[in-house]
């Protein structure tokens, strides 16, 4: 099969373009799962805020549990990349090989392992006793394809890191169509209600999931997968080098599992479930601007790890610097969105005035340093890329902090709403510290990847 694109040859603006589209729309379609679910849930008649406020307190965890998948997904990848940058695809094929057991032995850990403690760990993170029934049916359905979501996502990584962006969107894409067309049917005319979300979801990973294995599992792809060489070594360098984004991704659910554990205990009796119904409306916006981010990020991860290992710093600068346009381009645009049409996003989850004001109210508030936190991603991402996780991890650890503290610490001293500015907060203190560093480091990173004397004279 002719591969879309030629890491090593092709123009770097054109490969940016190539690959960071269609990962962006990718990620995009993604978000549909989760929203999709969402609005159809929050038009049940009669129980839609309450279901929707349990499907919120559960929807971090679950996000958190295929953050597994993207441990092994970016962690794998940009190695192959690198392996392969190197032509040395034997040991690219290995890593595949290792990462797939990884995906596969990963799924049936958390399945065993966090089933039995559904009921005290929802309550935990913010269930009522109105909203633990629908939080804990929808969460045990949805674990129940645990294996399908982490297949679908984690080696679809595989599929882009090889050169193939379009063939990984339309991976995606299948799922989000047939959850899309799924969600109605089981919800309404089945009348499952929240169980029938998350069987649609389900099966829409399933087909995902087929999708995937039939095209790494085919005999056209430079790297396919096998069976066989697993080794310990490659396993810790993938699970080293993958801990940062996978951090990123759990640690962000944290967050969010935090706010909704802090909006309920402040807000009580009378405004706890309100708020988190507000802020799994925000969260959602907010997946609408961080998960196509991601994509462009994680997406164009191949180009960067590809050159760094064919030794060519001048194209691993090039994409860099398109890649950071094209990432505040996007977010500007978001912020505009944000901060005149978001009202149209919220009446797609509810029709209560009082709940869309406060809403779209929070969206600001939470968009306001979207811009910066673009720049944060790439340059984060950037350094994961080229296997620099002692750059990536604790960029993205600090960044957390802030927002952390943040969350805890102003409703002490201000009204609870006013939590919201914790993400704007964290959006300006985390790529303030991150540009800083890569301006000091990156040039020195850069050196130490020029061309060998061997490969001079090869040239």
């Amino acid at each position: 099969m002719k591969r879309e694109n030629d890491l090593e040859n092709d123009s770097i603006k054109q490969l940016v373009w190539r690959i960071a589209i269609p990962s962006m729309l990718a990620q995009f379609v993604s978000v549909l799962y989760s929203i999709v679910d969402r609005i159809y849930i929050g038009n049940i008649p009669q129980i839609g805020d309450l279901a929707l406020a349990g499907v919120g307190v559960c929807g971090p965890i679950v996000t958190m549990v295929g953050s597994v998948a993207f441990w092994i997904g970016i962690g794998g990848s940009p190695l192959m990349s690198i392996r392969m940058g190197e032509k040395n695809i034997e040991a690219a094929r290995k890593i595949l090989a290792n990462c797939f057991l990884m995906l596969l032995v990963f799924s049936g850990l958390m399945m065993a392992v966090i089933m039995p403690l559904t009921t005290p760990m929802l309550q935990l993170f913010g269930a009522s006793e109105a909203t633990l029934p629908y939080a804990k049916t929808y969460f045990l359905v949805y674990m129940c394809g645990t294996v399908f979501a982490l297949m679908a996502t984690g080696l679809n990584q595989f599929i882009i890191a090889q050169g193939y962006a379009n063939t990984g969107m339309k991976s995606v894409v299948i799922g989000a169509v047939l959850n899309i067309l799924l969600d109605p049917l089981f919800i309404f005319v089945f009348h499952m209600g929240v169980a029938g979300a998350a069987l649609a979801t389900v099966l829409s990973q399933l087909a995902s999931c087929i999708f995937v294995l039939r095209f790494l599992f085919g005999k056209y792809v430079p790297v396919r997968i096998t069976f066989g060489g697993y080794d310990l070594r490659v396993i810790g360098r993938v699970l080293l080098l993958g801990f940062t984004p996978f951090l990123i991704i759990a640690i962000d659910n944290v967050m969010i599992i935090a706010m909704n554990a802090v909006l309920q205990h402040y807000g009580g009796a009378a405004q706890g479930d309100t708020l988190i119904t507000c802020a799994t409306i925000v969260q959602s916006f907010m997946l609408v601007i961080t998960m196509p981010l991601s994509g462009i990020t994680g997406g164009t991860q191949t180009i960067l790890g590809y050159n760094y290992g064919a030794r060519r710093p001048d194209r691993v600068m090039g994409a860099q610097k398109y890649i950071v346009l094209l990432c505040v381009v996007f977010t500007a645009i978001m912020f505009v969105i944000a901060w005149t049409i978001s009202p149209l996003f919220i009446r797609l989850f509810t029709q209560d005035a009082a709940l869309i004001d406060q809403t779209a109210w929070a969206i600001r508030v939470c968009t306001l340093a979207i811009v910066p936190l673009g720049v944060q991603y790439e340059l984060v991402d950037g350094f994961t890329a080229i296997g620099k996780v002692q750059f990536s991890l604790p960029l993205s650890f600090w960044r957390k902090l802030v927002y952390f503290l943040a969350v805890f610490l102003i409703p002490m001293f201000f009204e609870v709403r006013y939590v919201f500015f914790a993400e704007t907060i964290s959006d300006i203190l985390g790529p303030a510290v991150t540009i800083v560093v890569y301006l000091f480091s990156m040039k020195k990173l850069m050196r130490a990847c020029r061309p060998l004397p061997a490969q001079k004279e090869n040239a």
